[in-house]
């Protein structure tokens, strides 16, 4: 019986194995971390004095919604410190009322400059000088907190080594596929940078839901190395910052800060645009680690397709091809389950494929636009 193959047919085939490999150590290695992570039951959780950290430009409307869950928390000793960054709307009366009724807003007012424009890092730093307390939780004006124990959830990790907590912001659910891909786009980020501290290689958290102590974020300059970069106030600082060791993660369903998604492709498309700016900037085994995941991706599907066009040991193939879904849709299923995104499962195939497509495309967007400031 002749076994012989063409040469460039099991190169192919190689190239397949190695790429599923890759795939299969990320998903058992990592990821599989965060979908049977079980979080351990501890009494006399620490209450320390809390600042939560805010900055709002033109944001009057989710001031009047949002704002009020987070004054409201349950919690001993927290102060909620709202940065009203240049804003030309309603902000500063809505922020002015609320402080008349509640003693643990205090308002930090920036003022617009004709001579010098500014990012929200800086706003960040104003807010975070004006903070009463040690440790610092961050969150954006177009977020809420899905219940009364974020705060709680949150500061329960500050014991011990760890100086930063991260922590999971989805977007609220609703109809339309453009929603279920934001959503998805989000859950597979956070699947990576929760499952990669969880493993001791912390790279970067979400300012929508993250917390360090301000003695940190002075001992590492604030955002002095990245300050010239417009995003990255929360994950360039937490991949400056993070040791094996300074970092925990919260994913209880009560933990969670929820915000809106985009409604219309091209405002998520610009968005994320600014988003992927910060990568360049990490540290360069992270950039290794991270890169790998997706080449590994593109060079796994490109030589499955071009392996059946070639009728190359087709059986083999799909069966393998099978089993790294099996795997990947059980990840998915523990993962999903935690962060509260069940109803993306069936849809994640598909995403994840489109995903594939649209990044290169934001990459390439990029290198062909200007710098922007943030509004």
């Amino acid at each position: 019986m002749n076994f012989s193959f063409p040469p460039y047919g099991l190169i192919l085939f190689c190239i397949f194995c190695t790429a599923l490999l890759i795939q299969l150590s990320y998903y058992l290695g990592v990821f599989s971390r965060l979908a049977f992570f079980r979080k351990k039951k501890a009494e006399n959780n620490p209450t320390p004095p809390v600042s939560i950290i805010v900055c709002a430009r033109n944001e009057d409307d989710n001031i009047v919604q949002f704002l009020p869950l987070i004054l409201s928390q349950d919690y001993p000793n927290f102060q909620v410190v709202m940065v009203n960054d240049c804003s030309f709307d309603n902000t500063g009366d809505i922020l002015e009322e609320f402080a008349r009724k509640d003693t643990k807003l205090k308002i930090v007012t920036i003022k617009p400059d004709d001579y010098y424009s500014h990012g929200k890092k800086f706003a960040l730093m104003v807010g975070i000088k004006g903070a009463e307390h040690d440790l610092l939780l961050m969150t954006d004006a177009d977020c809420r907190p899905s219940s009364d124990q974020w705060l709680r959830n949150m500061a329960s990790h500050f014991k011990g080594p760890n100086e930063i907590v991260l922590g999971y912001g989805p977007h609220e659910r609703s109809a339309g596929f453009l929603n279920k891909l934001i959503r998805y786009d989000c859950f597979f980020i956070a699947l990576q940078y929760l499952s990669f501290s969880m493993a001791g290689r912390t790279y970067m958290g979400v300012g929508r839901n993250l917390a360090y102590q301000k003695a940190l974020f002075f001992q590492k300059k604030g955002f002095a190395s990245h300050y010239h970069v417009l995003s990255g106030d929360d994950d360039l600082f937490v991949n400056e910052a993070a040791t094996k060791t300074n970092v925990d993660v919260e994913i209880d369903h009560q933990s969670f800060t929820v915000t809106r998604a985009k409604k219309t492709f091209k405002e998520w498309f610009r968005q994320k645009k600014r988003h992927v700016t910060t990568w360049p900037h990490y540290k360069t085994g992270d950039k290794l680690f991270l890169g790998l995941l997706p080449f590994s991706q593109f060079l796994f599907f490109a030589a499955f397709i071009a392996l059946l066009c070639m009728h190359f040991l087709v059986f083999i193939v799909l069966g393998l091809f099978a089993f790294r879904f099996l795997v990947q849709m059980l990840i998915f299923n523990g993962a999903m389950r935690r962060l509260n995104e069940m109803d993306l499962l069936v849809y994640s195939p598909f995403m994840e494929l489109l995903l594939m497509c649209l990044y290169p495309a934001l990459a390439l967007s990029n290198a062909f636009q200007k710098k922007s400031k943030w509004t």
